[in-house]
């Protein structure tokens, strides 16, 4: 297994970068995986000496340019064809890598997958899953959680299989329960849009649709997806990840509140797509790093990319 990181994404990039591939190389890696760093081999090679580490920890395959966090995704990725992300994405292309993972520019990662790997065949367009803590202990997934700001009700109604599908494998769960986040359970709430979706849902036989989910049950056990457009998901991401760091500097911590630390799974991974892709918070910490590693691991494990794909063809 190969995971390809991109050591030049994010805002402590590379030194949190590299310092969380070195956690992970400790810990995390099954034997026979190894973590290439793409990115300036020079600057690589001086953090590693820096830190303490041989040279040769990690190939590395280096990437003369970076795209920066506020630069524009389309246009970067066309006019630094060297830098890290593309680079990146061209090691998956080729199959050099089982799976690419960053905490770099988030439009950057979107285009570049969709510039490269593509779409999978049938799947109108890819999303990203964000994990959210359960009261149970577990975790489920909201989807889409930042890839499409609008979405029509075909989408959405994808979403839910692609959504069953991931948590089916990867979480291990036979018949994930799937919801459609609304502003009321009855099956006559929402929008337009809602309400044509929630008909969507109902009559598709390939997956367990428990119905509307209202904000106040996302914790719960009720569905384990949550399906919705991309800006709902991301604002409802963001104000939980708020949440730890209130309730941290407040003093109210136990298991429940730690699993809204974004550090946990250390990244989200883009869904519909020819290929493992996972991005990282863009202020990853060496933890959330190592964390994100562990995420790839079992990503190309469960063989998520390919149950997708076979699900279409």
């Amino acid at each position: 297994m190969n995971i390809a990181l991109d050591a030049m994404g994010g805002d402590f990039a590379p030194r949190s970068i590299i310092e969380g591939a070195l956690l992970a190389k400790k810990d995390i890696l099954p034997e026979g995986a190894v973590i290439t760093l793409i990115g300036k081999e020079e600057i690589i090679k001086a953090e590693l000496k820096a830190l303490g580490a041989p040279e040769d920890s990690f190939p590395i395959v280096n990437a003369d340019e970076v795209i920066g966090m506020d630069e524009h995704p389309a246009k970067a990725i066309t006019q630094k064809q060297g830098a890290s992300i593309p680079v990146g994405f061209g090691m998956l292309k080729g199959k050099k890598a089982d799976v690419f993972c960053s905490a770099g520019n988030t439009g950057a990662m979107l285009v570049g997958a969709m510039f490269s790997i593509k779409a999978i065949e049938g799947v109108i367009r890819p999303g990203i899953a964000g994990f959210f803590p359960k009261l149970n202990g577990r975790y489920g997934i909201v989807l889409d959680v930042g890839a499409n700001a609008d979405c029509k009700a075909d989408v959405l109604g994808q979403f839910a299989d692609i959504g069953s599908i991931y948590y089916k494998h990867f979480f291990g769960v036979e018949n994930p329960k799937i919801g459609l986040l609304n502003m009321g359970e009855e099956e006559g709430k929402g929008t337009l849009l809602t309400k044509e979706v929630y008909n969507l849902m109902k009559m598709n036989k390939n997956i367990n649709f428990v119905g509307n989910i209202e904000g106040s049950r996302v914790f719960d056990d009720t569905a384990d997806v949550i399906i919705c457009d991309g800006f709902t998901g991301n604002a409802l991401l963001k104000m939980g990840e708020s949440f730890y760091g209130i309730l941290k500097e407040r003093g109210f911590m136990d298991d429940f509140i730690n699993m809204f630390n974004y550090e946990g799974e250390g990244g989200s991974p883009i869904l519909g797509v020819n290929g493992n892709v996972i991005i990282g918070h863009g202020v990853s910490t060496p933890i959330a790093i190592r964390n994100m590693m562990n995420l790839a691991v079992r990503t190309v494990n469960a063989g998520i990319s390919d149950k997708i794909k076979d699900f279409y063809n």
